[in-house]
């Protein structure tokens, strides 16, 4: 299955290990990964991964990475659904606290977020195959 992955995570800069495109959304933040992927959810692309996948909320980390599918259709309502009430999550967080990570804790968030997605990705390709 052909797909696109959105992120802001270093490590997955160069990743090309799947089919499909990446787009590296170098210097942004959590939220604009969302933002991003809010705008090809309505360009006709589905959300693959749920935008808050895992147990780390949006104002514990940094780096976001979300799987949309690369062909186009109608608008997917509850792909649009997911991702407004995942930006409302966000930013609800985002705005009551903000913080600083030293280097050391931000590779390690990198490498968790690389971790969800490369195993999320994984599954999928394994759903599309069988």
């Amino acid at each position: 299955m052909k797909t696109i992955l959105l992120t802001n995570n270093p490590i997955l800069k160069n990743f090309n290990n799947f089919d499909g495109e990446l787009i590296f959304l170098e210097n942004k933040f959590f939220l604009d990964v969302l933002l991003k992927a809010r705008d090809f959810i309505h360009q006709g692309h589905k959300l693959l991964t749920h935008p808050l996948s895992s147990s780390i909320k949006p104002d514990e980390t940094p780096y976001k990475s979300i799987v949309v599918s690369f062909a186009k259709e109608k608008l997917d309502l509850i792909s649009l659904q997911i991702i407004e009430d995942s930006i409302g999550v966000t930013q609800k967080f985002l705005t009551t606290r903000k913080r600083e990570f030293p280097e050391k804790i931000l590779k390690d968030f990198q490498l968790i977020d690389s971790d969800i997605i490369k195993h999320s990705m994984e599954e999928l390709w394994k759903k599309s195959t069988t």
